[in-house]
């Protein structure tokens, strides 16, 4: 081969490879604008979810206080030095409760729960909690349960989460406490016993944290305030909704 070929051929082998690192430069970063847009749309859709769920547990004519914004942290360490923080599970870091008050009394307490033993993986749970012990409500947040069978935990799909309202650790008794298939009193899903029964012993266990530690929500601490982490715009977006309850 010529001495001139060879220039040739090295002179088109390095534009080549120049082509392809800028090809897998672009690439590289478009994939990680993309990565990073749809986890922040990802984020954004949870926090609308979960102020649509707050709405839905205490609707907006029940309280007159900054729901999003009156929360007490769970992940402080002062908190989880004095409260059983593990009975709501895996929780998130900067994990917050919601405390809604009527003339500036609190009446309800929403906290976040995670069920660690879904049948795919975690679900995502807010269980509101009235000073008295009773539920207000129970709405799941977020899940990647089966389609069509473990996902009837939604309120959107089924009804079966309407059946939390109002009860508590007495009612039923703490051994009823289960689906039916485990001698509780809680239907199971045809089909599906392992998500049901996840989100059951998971609300149980958040009443139980209630019942230990439900005085210390309207105590004056230190650590009880935290600014809240979520999207104000997501109280807006959801408005119109809570209005309708």
């Amino acid at each position: 081969m010529k001495d001139t070929d060879m220039k040739d051929l090295v002179s088109s082998i390095r534009k080549n490879a120049i082509g392809l690192g800028l090809f897998a430069i672009v690439t590289a970063g478009s994939i990680g604008i993309a990565q990073v847009t749809t986890k922040e749309s990802i984020e954004k859709n949870v926090q609308i979810a979960q102020a649509k769920a707050l709405h839905e547990i205490v609707p907006r004519h029940s309280y007159d206080n900054d729901l999003l914004n009156d929360t007490i942290s769970l992940t402080h360490q002062g908190v989880h030095q004095q409260w059983n923080v593990r009975l709501l599970g895996p929780i998130a870091e900067g994990a917050v409760a919601y405390v809604a008050r009527k003339d500036g009394k609190a009446h309800t307490v929403i906290l976040p729960v995670t069920a660690p033993d879904g049948y795919t993986t975690n679900i995502d749970i807010i269980v509101g909690i009235r000073l008295d012990g009773s539920l207000a409500g129970v709405r799941v947040i977020d899940h990647k349960e089966t389609p069509g069978l473990g996902d009837k935990i939604e309120a959107q799909k089924h009804p079966w989460v309407f059946q939390f309202a109002d009860l508590s650790l007495l009612n039923p008794e703490e051994k009823m406490w289960a689906v039916k298939k485990d001698g509780g009193q809680f239907d199971q899903f045809t089909g599906a016993t392992i998500t049901p029964r996840a989100v059951v012993r998971s609300v149980r266990l958040a009443l139980k944290f209630f019942q230990q530690h439900g005085k210390e929500f309207v105590a004056d601490k230190e650590y009880s305030k935290h600014d809240s982490i979520h999207d104000s715009n997501a109280l807006t977006e959801t408005k119109d909704l809570a209005d309708g309850e």
